[in-house]
């Protein structure tokens, strides 16, 4: 685990034996320690400090409501970062010293009460305890700033008290007192768990950074105008009615309103007329011009993306097409193949004899282009366990902000085909983990199905 560089002598064999951790990720692993002071610190609080969210719902209904809905009420109870935490990273806590730290680390995103009053490990979501509050209002609006000038992996200040923290100068509530707070207001409080490192040094999330170094950046775009969004109304019920009211539904790659053309896609053949034993090339044109990061991002080592090109007969057969390679380092692991197997780390945490793991892309169709960064774990095997990546700088083969890619798409047309119309259909689909993943570890279908992006489709004419 990567040494802190503390200042002050006091916090180190503190933060040798616990964790510091904050506040907003979306996948279950945050492990590495953040350098510097003052960072959030594990038990040093008692939960009668934090007001549950309910409470806020006396006046903030529409926002408790929109909350409640959103993925940060969800962090903990959500059925795969549950399934994460409990089935596969606290059992390896236990299993290995070198990621120990993930046993508190992973709660101090998913279900930030929990790991600042220190109820490590929780308890499961049936047993209902404030864990299940995940990210909750109180957490978001007590902080205060960050041990870190470009946050990740715990590195915010919090604190508890009278005063909630906003967007607003000129706030005023007879329930609490207010500050205004530029952090915030900024993509750095984003940071804070969307980027982290993994004990290996491995970047395992890198949003922020991907924005930072991208165009949107520059033209002052931040992650709450496209995650949060803003329109006329009230924040509270006795509020003043203001043109800007942020959202707080936090809309992301879970929903599929939000994929759903998130990326751009069009396709054209040079000719449209065929005989068999010709070569049929569609040329797929795709541009990510939404998203201010990589699409996918966050925990892209589980998240699949992933084109793939049919070819359809007028009597409704279908050919499914080949992407050509393009000869890149790491290319193969970019090209659906059904039998490459992976991910024999789940396994071996959860003491499965004789496990070799589970297909590397689920049930993406062969020969399909997956848009993906994979991650190794120190035996040089791909994994979704992130905690346990040492490298995934081997190929990064996502698709960047406003970045347009290519893909050309093959297959002889065979002698029996059917004479006429031939329809080309190309669909963009994206799940959230690779339904292998998702069977063997019993998630429901609906955490793995895949979701649509973008679809595009022509027309080119078979001649016998």
């Amino acid at each position: 685990m990567r040494s802190p560089n503390v200042k002050d002598n006091r916090h180190i064999n503190f933060i040798i034996l616990s964790c510091i951790v904050i506040l907003l990720s979306l996948s279950l692993v945050t492990i590495s320690f953040p350098s510097g002071l003052n960072a959030a610190e594990m038990g040093k609080f008692k939960q009668s400090q934090f007001k549950s969210p309910k409470t806020c719902k006396g006046c903030h209904k529409g926002i408790y409501e929109e909350w409640k809905e959103s993925m940060m009420a969800r962090s903990f109870t959500h059925s795969w970062d549950e399934t994460e935490y409990f089935k596969l990273a606290l059992e390896h806590s236990g299993q290995l010293k070198k990621v120990a730290g993930v046993k508190a680390g992973c709660i101090g995103c998913h279900s930030p009460l929990a790991f600042l009053t220190g109820d490590i490990p929780p308890s499961p979501v049936n047993k209902n305890t404030r864990a299940n509050e995940g990210v909750s209002c109180e957490i978001c609006h007590y902080i205060t700033g960050s041990t870190q000038k470009e946050p990740f992996n715990f590195s915010f200040i919090i604190k508890p008290g009278t005063v909630k923290y906003g967007n607003r100068k000129d706030a005023e509530s007879p329930m609490h007192d207010t500050a205004y707070s530029k952090f915030i207001t900024t993509p750095e409080f984003c940071a804070t768990c969307h980027d982290e490192q993994s004990p290996y040094g491995a970047w395992v999330k890198s949003t922020y950074r991907e924005w930072k170094n991208g165009p949107y950046a520059k033209e002052g775009v931040r992650c709450q105008d496209c995650h949060m969004h803003y329109s006329r109304g009230k924040s509270a019920s006795m509020g003043n009615t203001r043109d800007d009211i942020a959202h707080h539904v936090f809309h992301g790659s879970h929903s599929p309103t939000k994929v759903k053309g998130a990326v751009d896609l069009s396709i054209y053949a040079e000719k449209t007329t065929f005989s068999p034993k010709d070569t049929l090339t569609i040329k797929a044109v795709l541009f990510n011009g939404k998203a201010g990061h990589m699409i996918p991002s966050g925990s892209s080592e589980e998240r699949m993306l992933w084109l793939e090109v049919w070819a359809i007969d007028k009597n409704g057969k279908s050919y499914i097409l080949n992407v050509s390679p393009k000869g890149f380092k790491g290319e193969k692991f970019t090209i659906a193949d059904p039998d490459a197997i992976s991910y024999q780390a789940m396994g071996e945490i959860m003491g499965v004899k004789g496990f070799k793991g589970v297909k590397r892309d689920g049930d993406v169709p062969k020969g399909s282009r997956i848009f993906r960064k994979p991650f190794f774990d120190p035996k040089g095997r791909m994994t979704i366990c992130q905690w346990f990546t040492k490298d995934n700088t081997r190929v990064d083969y996502r698709i960047g902000p406003r970045e347009t890619k290519i893909e050309t798409y093959s297959f002889e047309i065979p002698e029996d085909i059917s004479e006429g119309e031939l329809t080309i259909k190309a669909n963009l689909l994206y799940s959230q983990v690779p339904s292998s993943v998702g069977k063997f570890l019993g998630l429901p279908e609906d955490e793995y199905a895949p979701m649509l992006v973008n679809s595009a489709s022509m027309q080119v004419v078979i001649k016998k």
